[in-house]
């Protein structure tokens, strides 16, 4: 693609360098898409994700009910980006509705100018880090409208949990086994070991809630942690339970918005987690000055998998409803 500025006016992309944004132009094409015309299907191992300068899309799922709408973008959004991330198969289509013009991201060029240059690797999964966590945040602020039919559709859709172990010292050389199972390098698992802080909540405390200020980083280490949000009319909606590993709190530190949701230790079991506090989560992913582009691909790994469950989730309430949802407005799709 000719003319790589017109890239650098999207803000996830303005960060990118001179030579950055000439890479990422060079893996990408011009789409121009007549109306009704399918960019990709469900199931697809297709992993090109696209930006939208013109036109509106819709990604749904077929259903025994119909087809289900997950999501439409419109111009200047970017859709297809958890694929490209996970490298897991569509889980929707994705249809012109009008006549739209965008960007095509190829994504086997996109992974062999990674290999070749790592600085344009840590501009790209920063771009796509910001994509799928703005699509988590919109899609948190939207769930309210799948309750408006029947309030307890997710009750049977809240897996089991299992016993938090004895309380304890969490110390120095347990804190690197859990980093060294994210497969980080010995450099980042001692930093990260060295500069986390143990906090141990009790079950169904909270860890933090929807509005509050980021103040840090989270990661599960023992028990599990409950992603969930107060819902007018209905009360809380669990969004997704956290074990071992998972990251969770990174967005509000980032984009320096308030907490799209709540956070809290699991009834069952209360939760053992690792405190990364801002400055430091800031001195490892911040864009001008990161060192950890294995952290940043993990972080971007578990947003394009909340990304799918969050869309599991509320094809499951449609199913549950018999199709007698809203579907108008949904999460971002794959």
């Amino acid at each position: 693609m000719k003319n790589p500025e017109r890239l650098h006016s999207h803000p996830c992309f303005e960060h990118f360098d001179a030579l950055g944004l000439h890479q990422l132009a060079e893996c990408s094409t011009l789409h121009a898409s007549i109306a009704e015309e399918r960019l990709f299907e469900e199931g697809d191992c297709s992993a090109d994700f696209f930006l939208l300068e013109e036109g509106k899309v819709r990604q749904s799922r077929v259903t025994a009910f119909g087809d289900f709408t997950l999501s439409e973008q419109t111009t200047g959004e970017v859709f297809g980006a958890s694929s490209f991330v996970d490298d897991s198969p569509r889980d929707s289509c994705a249809v012109a509705l009008v006549p739209s013009s965008m960007v095509a991201f190829k994504a086997d060029a996109l992974r062999t100018a990674c290999e070749k240059d790592k600085k344009f690797e840590l501009s790209l999964y920063w771009a796509l880090w910001k994509i799928l966590s703005r699509q988590l945040r919109e899609a948190n602020s939207r769930l309210g409208i799948f309750f408006s039919v029947d309030t307890h559709l997710s009750d049977a859709m809240t897996p089991a949990a299992a016993p938090l172990g004895s309380p304890g010292a969490f110390d120095l050389s347990t804190k690197v086994g859990l980093f060294r199972e994210q497969r980080l390098s010995p450099m980042e698992i001692n930093f990260l070991a060295s500069l986390s802080q143990e906090e141990r909540f009790e079950p169904d405390q909270p860890i933090f809630r929807e509005g509050e200020r980021g103040t840090k980083m989270y990661v599960v280490a023992e028990g599990r942690v409950m992603i969930s949000k107060i819902i007018a009319g209905v009360g809380e909606e669990a969004l997704a339970f956290l074990e071992r590993g998972d990251y969770f709190g990174e967005m509000a530190l980032i984009d320096k918005q308030p907490r799209s949701a709540d956070a809290r230790a699991h009834p069952q079991t209360g939760a053992l987690v690792l405190a990364l506090p801002r400055d430091v989560v800031e001195g490892i992913l911040e864009i001008g000055k990161v060192s950890s582009i294995r952290l940043l691909r993990l972080l971007c790994g578990l947003a394009a998998k909340r990304v799918h469950e969050l869309n599991e989730k509320l094809v499951g309430w449609f199913l549950l409803a018999g199709g007698d949802l809203e579907v108008s407005t949904g999460t971002a799709s794959k």
